[in-house]
């Protein structure tokens, strides 16, 4: 059913659909939406679940972790500073293969204080065993959510994932989504069938303690896990297209890639102000293409190679900074095009809700050509 609706209401109508039997979340801005939705959805009746009160994020997701090992399907929400304090949960969970799904309304983390969005929140988390989608916008982020869910719950991959959208900028604008009915859904998302469970009649241990002659091998198996995802989450977004008419059969997304001698690597919600940007250059005659990113976790690495075949020349948007390094997206895109003689410049943008604008995108076009890169972009000068 296609109606118009608030980027979280339509996650909440994607969570109730996936019929999580634990929700476990705290609000905090810009994420509050959306489990205020949910909490509203299991009061009236409209989803059987249950939703648990905690005190804080960390115990949002330790609450999510002991439900998802007893053999549950769970969900969380969070953003920034909230997902800063589920960092030890974060690296539990995915050490102790339990598949949970958490939406990521991402925001700048403090300090300074920030409420407007960036993706230095997630991005922090980028080693902790968790797969990370970013959505382009509202639609994208409701079926990721059920992407997202056959994905992690594949015996194949036993991972957690977060699915990333732009704080504001998605979560609290209204756009045109469709809303699969419940049949459709349960018709592509089969009920969680847990590969182990605790259980009292047959006692397993979680997380147990590992000597140096064993930690390695788990982080092995762990990784190994990631490598495999790649695969079932493009076969999930196949899937899903044929059940749904929306294809996500592709980690990465080209636009006007064909005949293109410059690239812009990026992902989130710029990617639309990216495309924009782009036909007003190419009705320029310059010959610019974007490859969207869809998931950093597993970083797709040979589908973007295949994808920026035949360019010179890469400009990535990151919003986001590897303080003292780079942006975390163009180490990732250099390290992939290493030995292909592709130039990669790397754009620090829009940090802390700071505007990206067509004529931003066409200012890093002309300085990737230029040959200048790797710097923040569009810093205020007159007050450093």
């Amino acid at each position: 059913m296609l109606k118009i609706t608030e980027g979280s209401f339509a996650v909440a109508d994607a969570v109730r659909l996936s019929r999580p039997g634990v929700i476990a979340a705290y609000p905090i801005t810009p994420q509050t939406h959306i489990v205020e939705r949910l909490a509203e959805m299991v009061a009236d009746g409209e989803l059987e679940s249950e939703y648990i009160t905690v005190e804080s994020e960390f115990s949002a997701l330790s609450a999510c972790l002991g439900a998802s090992a007893a053999g549950s399907r769970t969900y969380s929400a969070t953003t920034s500073q909230g997902l800063a304090l589920m960092y030890e949960v974060c690296f539990n969970v995915a050490g102790m293969r339990l598949p949970i799904l958490m939406t990521i309304a991402n925001r700048a983390m403090s300090a300074p204080l920030s409420i407007w969005n960036d993706q230095q929140d997630s991005i922090s988390l980028r080693d902790s065993g968790w797969i990370q989608f970013y959505a382009e916008d509202n639609q994208e982020a409701t079926d990721l959510h059920f992407i997202g869910y056959r994905a992690i719950e594949d015996h194949r991959v036993l991972l957690p994932a977060m699915v990333c959208f732009d704080g504001y900028i998605l979560t609290h604008t209204y756009e045109p989504v469709d809303i699969p009915t419940e049949e459709e859904v349960n018709g592509y998302l089969p009920p969680f069938k847990p590969y182990q469970r605790l259980d009292a009649a047959d006692p397993i241990s979680f997380g147990m303690y590992a000597t140096p002659e064993y930690y390695m091998e788990f982080r092995y198996e762990i990784d190994q896990a990631m490598q495999r995802a790649n695969e079932v989450i493009i076969q999930a977004g196949k899937e899903f297209g044929e059940h749904f008419g929306r294809e996500y059969g592709s980690l990465v997304e080209s636009y006007r890639m064909d005949d293109a001698d410059t690239a812009l690597v990026a992902m989130g919600s710029v990617c639309g102000t990216i495309k924009d940007a782009i036909d007003e250059l190419r009705s320029e005659g310059k010959k610019v293409g974007l490859v969207r990113l869809r998931t950093y976790r597993p970083f797709p690495t040979m589908e973007l190679k295949k994808a920026l075949d035949g360019v010179s020349r890469v400009a990535v948007l990151d919003r986001n900074i590897s303080l003292g390094s780079k942006g975390a997206v163009g180490l990732e895109v250099k390290d992939a095009l290493y030995g292909s003689g592709i130039v990669v410049l790397d754009y620090i943008v829009g940090l802390g809700g700071r505007d990206i604008r067509k004529k931003d995108i066409a200012a890093i076009t002309a300085l990737v050509v230029q040959g200048k890169g790797d710097m923040f972009y569009g810093l205020r000068t007159e007050v450093l």
